[in-house]
This record gives C-alpha cells, sequence and structure tokens, in this order.
C-alpha cells in the first residue's frame, strides 16, 4: 500500500514514463522495481504535488511541439501498447490518473474527510 505523497507521487512518475516511453527507440522502462523504489522515497505529499505539476507541464510542453505524424506513429514494440498509435498513451494517462484519484478519495474517506467533486458543480 502506498502513502498518499506515494500515490500522488507514482501518478507524476506514470506520465513521465508513458511520455518518455513513448518516443525513444527502446520503448517503455520495464525497471518496475526500480521506479517503484524512486516512489517509495517520496515521503512528501508537498513534493509528490510539485513533481506531479512538473510531469504535466512537461508533457503539455513536448506534446505542444509533436506533428500529427509524430501521434500517430506507432509505439515501440513490446509488451506495452506495441504497435499502437503514440496518442494512445494520453486515454493511459487519463485512465491511471484516474486510478489513483479515486485510491485518494477512498484513503480520504476513511479519514472520514468527504473530498470535493473534482468535475465542478454537479
Amino acid at each position: 500500500m502506498m502513502t498518499a505523497a506515494q500515490q500522488v507521487a507514482h501518478t507524476a512518475q506514470t506520465v513521465e514514463w508513458f511520455m518518455e516511453g513513448a518516443f525513444r527507440p527502446e520503448g517503455f522502462n520495464l525497471d518496475f522495481e526500480g521506479l517503484a523504489k524512486a516512489v517509495q522515497a517520496c515521503t512528501s505529499l508537498a513534493a509528490a504535488r510539485d513533481w506531479f505539476e512538473r510531469a504535466m507541464a512537461a508533457a503539455k510542453q513536448r506534446v505542444a511541439t509533436l506533428t500529427d505524424a509524430e501521434l500517430l506513429a506507432p509505439l515501440p514494440d513490446g509488451p506495452v501498447m506495441g504497435g499502437l498509435p503514440r496518442m494512445a498513451i494520453f486515454s493511459a494517462i487519463t485512465d491511471h490518473t484516474a486510478h489513483h484519484r479515486g485510491a485518494l478519495t477512498v484513503y480520504a474517506r476513511l479519514q472520514g474527510v468527504v473530498p470535493p467533486m473534482p468535475y465542478g458543480d454537479m
């Protein structure tokens, strides 16, 4: 089980992981043990939030430079989405982030905190 800080750090790391793996010839880093160690080292929620903000800003900046041809090019061969168009990573990033937002909601509710609706006024 991860702490709240580690949940956010893992989400930030995964954004970087998808962006890096989708655009390098060797594909995705499959050293999941090493990736997990970096997340486990994160003990500050503020630091994890900063990491997430940096990861998202870098991803947005990178995407803004990409052509349609680059986004439609196939992902490197391998066990992670091999051969799909690179732009498939965006739905994976969205799903993964939502998954961990849900986990954090459970953590908050177990502590008696009702998180605000993330989608605006309903």
